[in-house]
């Protein structure tokens, strides 16, 4: 019982905290109701339920761990209507994971508290950072895939707040477009999880692996994967669905951007973990599939990243490329099989490493937004050149994410990168590794902008230069909590490879079907070292020629060189392909479409009432109406006289209601021909029957 009271809270308590943090930002100092006044009591509300959070997280950890982590999972049923009920769990990877969540909320909603003063909306940005927590929870703790559906779509419209916050036109275009990615997402999403429930008779997670090895058919497997992966797929942030991910991180809250890149993609991941290793598991042509998308994915956001001049895109192209990298961990298990240990254990190492990273990294950008309120890197060049200690959180992040030996990012980039040396010979995958190599460079490259950039180099505006050099507080105390704390935990989590990252692997590794974990892996050999070598050779190649050579032009003004947005601005794809197509070429093709198929079925009635279904004689013709329509109208004027002779006279304005009543039948009766001969009412009827069905799929 103790147990399934841990997973209750930990999915329900931030619902309920949302709220009460929503009611006490309501409520005025004076004891009146307002609506975005400044209310430390709410701040404080919202910091506290995330410690709470993270402290529940923690003591579930430590008692699974002492209890015997491998051992049976927990498991919570709730039960609800017609069989429907929610469905939780908790493993090692799950376990771990909810950890590292928890922990990155704890440290967004602290920086919250001086990142949200003196913005609008406050009282609903807490709530809904509350409610997604609660959502994310549910998805990483969901035992079945409708649990997990039900709240990866909540966790879609709560965050979707986060990225229209501002309500400026930026952002409710960019959170339009992040909208419109998981909406479809998900409904693609759903189809998967309609024709796996038809195909293999269960949802549950724990048992899709024994009956997808029963099931004969892999075409139906691969069209239920396929559409589970593109709906997980949009979350993280995978090629070709990616566009989102460079729109909704600059415009939104820096403590936000920080959870959608380091825990709302990587649910994402989740989900693709789940369809990997339990349907397709050592599936060679999945694996294939995978690795394309993630290596695509992978150099893709790389470049993105390398030609951008915002600080926070930057970011989020960032990322995109590293989505791509554990994307390519995960085809690489595929394709390995059951000797796919570095390939599994990099997989998730990677995945914390970059939630953690991100949350380095995106607080920091947060605080350089809060003072110079501008993201651009000529506008907030210079900004940290005396400010060791902010300099110091992100330059912990930067060597992180760039592969540096002696930090996590390094660690897990050489697990994957031997994964794909262990599966041997052969074009594709030499030019797989090159090009993982290269993608790794491009990271050194441009995380060298950002530093030199904000901590280096000297604004070419001397008084804004003076400006930011005489920022002293320029984070609250709550903000530097937040900052240093992340960074140690980075710091500490990769400094020691064998106590934490590699217990932390054993302990996640039964969720990806792995259960021994191989050789030890000599993280600092020569080979290995190698590999970093020249992924930072790479990098320093591309930062000197292409990102100080190409990307840079001096300003006739100022003589300073400044950073070029070079990338083609037509080169787009949200504005190339995805709005024409969706929002102008197929509601065209369907509205030409639609408006054959209404005429066609108009003509088809009107022939057939002609032909086939002409109307026979009726016994005995009336000019107009009907026996209903006539008796009623007789009636009426049997009354009209009755009354006429009471007052002894006769009405001069008498109306005949048999007339009446009949022009009224009439009437109705040719709305009703005009309803059933629609096409609108044809469909009406259709979305009444698909309805139905899925009520009757969902419940029965």
């Amino acid at each position: 019982m103790k147990q399934e009271m841990y997973l209750a809270i930990l999915v329900f308590l931030p619902f309920a905290a949302g709220l009460l943090c929503y009611l006490a930002g309501r409520v005025k100092a004076a004891g009146g109701c307002g609506g975005d006044e400044k209310s430390p009591a709410r701040d404080c509300l919202a910091a506290l339920f995330s410690v709470a959070e993270f402290a529940v997280m923690t003591t579930v950890l430590v008692l699974f761990v002492t209890g015997g982590g491998q051992g049976k999972p927990w498991v919570l049923k709730l039960p609800g209507i017609w069989g429907f009920g929610l469905s939780f769990t908790l493993d090692g990877f799950r376990a771990l994971y909810g950890c590292i969540a928890a922990f990155l909320w704890m440290m967004a909603s602290l920086l919250s508290v001086d990142y949200m003063k003196g913005h609008s909306h406050q009282n609903r940005y807490y709530l809904f950072l509350l409610w997604t927590l609660g959502a994310t929870m549910g998805v990483f703790f969901s035992a079945s895939l409708d649990t997990t559906f039900l709240f990866f779509e909540i966790m879609s419209f709560t965050s979707y707040v986060w990225v229209a916050q501002e309500e400026n036109k930026p952002a409710l275009r960019a959170a339009d477009t992040y909208l419109g990615v998981a909406v479809t997402g998900g409904l693609v999403m759903l189809m998967g999880i309609f024709l796996l429930k038809r195909t293999l008779g269960t949802l549950t997670i724990s048992q899709l692996s024994s009956a997808a090895a029963l099931y004969g058919n892999k075409t139906v497997l691969y069209a239920a994967g396929g559409c589970l992966l593109v709906g997980f797929g949009a979350k993280a942030g995978a090629f070709p669905l990616h566009i989102w991910l460079p729109k909704a991180h600059p415009v939104a809250p820096a403590p936000a951007s920080a959870l959608l890149s380091g825990i709302l993609t990587k649910t994402g991941i989740y989900g693709t973990l789940i369809v990997s290793c339990t349907l397709f598991w050592h599936d060679a042509p999945w694996g294939r599939l995978l690795l394309a998308i993630g290596v695509i994915t992978m150099v893709g956001g790389a470049l993105l990243a390398v030609f951008s001049v915002d600080l926070k895109r930057t970011l989020a192209c960032s990322s995109m490329s590293q989505i791509g990298f554990i994307l390519v961990g995960i085809g690489m298990q595929g394709l390995l099989g059951e000797e796919n240990a570095a390939a599994v254990h990099g997989t998730f190492l990677h995945m914390v490493n970059h939630s953690l990273i991100k949350l380095v990294l995106f607080l920091a950008a947060g605080v350089v937004f809060m003072n110079a309120h501008n993201l651009d890197l000529n506008r907030i060049r210079g900004f940290g050149r005396k400010k060791p200690f902010l300099a110091g959180v992100f330059l912990v992040g930067a060597l992180a994410i760039g592969g540096i030996p002696l930090f996590g990012g390094y660690i897990s980039k050489t697990l994957l990168h031997e994964s794909i040396l262990e599966y041997g010979e052969g074009f594709w995958i030499r030019a797989t590794e090159f090009l993982f190599l290269f993608s790794g460079g491009m990271t050194v490259a441009y995380m060298t902008k950002l530093f030199a950039a904000v901590f280096v180099e000297k604004n070419g505006d001397e008084g804004l230069q003076r400006q930011y050099d005489g920022q002293k507080r320029y984070v609250g105390i709550a903000g530097g909590i937040a900052l240093g704390g992340s960074a140690l935990a980075l710091l500490l989590f990769g400094l020691f490879p064998k106590q934490g990252m590699d217990r932390a692997a054993e302990l996640s590794q039964g969720f990806m079907g792995l259960e021994k974990a191989g050789e030890a892996t000599a993280y600092f050999s020569l080979e290995n070292l190698k590999g970093a070598a020249v992924s930072i050779a790479i990098g320093a190649l591309v930062y000197g020629l292409v990102i100080r050579g190409l990307l840079m032009r001096r300003n006739p003004r100022t003589g300073v060189k400044e950073y070029v947005d070079r990338w083609p601005a037509w080169l787009d794809l949200e504005n190339l392909i995805y709005r024409p197509l969706f929002l102008k070429i197929l509601p065209g093709v369907f509205g030409v479409a639609c408006r054959i198929l209404d005429s066609f079925t108009d003509t088809a009635v009107v022939l057939l009432r002609k032909t086939l279904y002409r109307d026979s004689p009726l016994p005995r013709q009336r000019k107009e109406g009907n026996a209903f329509t006539e008796f009623l109208g007789k009636g009426r004027n049997l009354i009209q006289a009755l009354g006429n002779l009471t007052v002894h006279r006769q009405n001069p304005r008498h109306r005949d209601y048999v007339h009446l009543a009949a022009m009224k039948g009439e009437a109705l009766k040719e709305s009703n021909l005009v309803i059933q001969r629609s096409l609108s009412f044809g469909l009406l009827l259709f979305c009444v029957g698909l309805g139905l069905t899925l009520v009757f799929l969902i419940f029965i």
